[in-house]
Order: C-alpha cells, then sequence, then structure tokens
C-alpha cells in the first residue's frame, strides 16, 4: 500500500484547507485510514480515522471543525478542516491499517494567527 498526501500550506487563521490522501498498489482489505499530526517538539497524534464501514473517529481537539471522508472509487481520503486555529499547525500525515500501519509523506499545514 502506498500514501501520497497533498493539500497543506498556509492559512490563517479561522480558513480552512483540505487534505487529500491518495491510496495505491493492493489496497483490498484495508480496515481503516486516518490522520495524524506532528507539531515542531511534540508526539505524532490521532487527528481522524474512518473504517472501511465509513465509522468516524476524531481528537476531541478537532471535533466540530475536521471532517474525515473517503471516496473508495478514487481511492482517496480526505480531511476538511474549517475553523482552523494556530495550534493545528503541525506535518499531517495519512496512514492505513492492512494487517501493519502504512505511512505516506507528510504535508505541511501552517495556520497564521
Amino acid at each position: 500500500v502506498q500514501l501520497q498526501a497533498s493539500g497543506g500550506g498556509l492559512v490563517q487563521a479561522g480558513g480552512s484547507l483540505r487534505l487529500s490522501c491518495a491510496a495505491s498498489g493492493n489496497i483490498v482489505g484495508i480496515a481503516y485510514m486516518g490522520w495524524y499530526r506532528q507539531a515542531p517538539g511534540k508526539q505524532r497524534e490521532l487527528v481522524a480515522t474512518i473504517t472501511s464501514g465509513g465509522s468516524t473517529n476524531y481528537a476531541d481537539s478537532v471535533k466540530g471543525r475536521f471532517t474525515i471522508s473517503r471516496d473508495n472509487a478514487k481511492k482517496m481520503v480526505y480531511l476538511q478542516m474549517n475553523s482552523l486555529k494556530p495550534e493545528d499547525t503541525a506535518v499531517y500525515y495519512c496512514n492505513a491499517l492492512k494487517f501493519v500501519v502504512y505511512w505516506g509523506q507528510g504535508t505541511l499545514v501552517t495556520v497564521s494567527s
């Protein structure tokens, strides 16, 4: 499984961004896909996950602001981020679980105050 994340950038506080993650390779059997983030000097943390059945899970810090979705036909997972805050600044990674966890490269999101 290969994962390619995109969509990061610089945005002002209160703005929006949509991250995309394209999956390729043998994606049959992926149990869930998700987004994690890592801010400078901090550990990587969960942002949101979505199962193959469409169930979602969010970190408390992003509930009500971020929405994870998937398009199985396009083999894509998205993270719509609204009402962004400076503390959302981080490198965002997508991942997928299929027996083992696969990680894509990160995409940098910078939120200016």
